[in-house]
């Protein structure tokens, strides 16, 4: 596992079994970390994530490649916005979407 982020996102490399619900993992980490934030006051306003999340699954040859990706966000981001690398992710990997869904935070 691995977790690295930028002030907009957080990317994570996590290994799942077969019979996870993916959407019942994220519930429970966000929920969790949120909980945790606003009980430290790391932000003076109340903290909480946005409604959606993005997930792809990689092989067990990728992984030493999406590490190494997480571990270089900053560096990653001074070329291209996380909107722009995102939409990206899914045009390359041929994923329907509707922009009018996406970020809603803009």
């Amino acid at each position: 596992m691995i977790i690295n982020g930028m002030p907009d996102h957080l990317h994570l490399l996590i290994g799942l079994k077969p019979d996870c619900n993916l959407s019942d993992l994220v519930r429970t980490i966000k929920a969790n970390s949120s909980k945790w934030i606003n009980e430290n006051r790391f932000v003076v306003e109340k903290f909480q994530w946005q409604t959606g999340f993005g997930a792809f699954s990689v092989g067990t040859s990728s992984v030493d490649a999406v590490i190494n990706y997480i571990k270089t966000q900053e560096e990653h981001h001074r070329k291209k916005t996380f909107k722009e690398e995102y939409i990206e992710f899914l045009e390359a990997y041929q994923i329907d979407y509707n922009i009018n869904y996406l970020f809603d935070c803009e």
